[in-house]
């Protein structure tokens, strides 16, 4: 069974950064993607980014093309989500997901694996 381990969330202020971080606990296996997905209290999870790991293909959500930036390392296995420009509407769960194999829908949340999510607070 594979772990996703999500860190970095935290409170900021509107306009500030954070960085989150997306890693499998135990061993290292072969992905087709990895996404992120967010999740604000009383709405349903939303797509925001994700990667091909062969590739390094990116896409985003429209509501966070320009601010957010979605990387990989291999070496490490682990992706990231770094956020800029944060808004007080950016505030939710984040969560990180694994899909093994070829889907050209990146939004569908038909993941495979999925983190336990971490909190981002935007603060106005």
């Amino acid at each position: 069974q594979v772990q996703l381990v999500e860190s970095g969330g935290g409170l900021v202020q509107a306009g500030g950064s954070l960085r989150l971080s997306c890693a499998p606990s135990g061993h290292t296996f072969s992905r087709y993607a990895t996404a992120w997905f967010r999740q604000a209290p009383d709405k349903e999870r939303e797509f925001v980014a994700a990667i091909r790991w062969s590739g390094g293909n990116t896409y985003y959500a429209d509501s966070v093309k320009g601010r957010f930036t979605i990387s990989r390392d291999n070496t490490k296995n682990t992706v990231y989500l770094q956020m800029n420009s944060l808004k007080p509407e950016d505030t939710a769960v984040y969560y990180c997901a694994v899909r093994l194999y070829y889907s050209s829908d990146y939004g569908d949340p038909r993941y495979d694996y999925w983190g336990q999510g971490t909190q981002v607070t935007v603060s106005s």
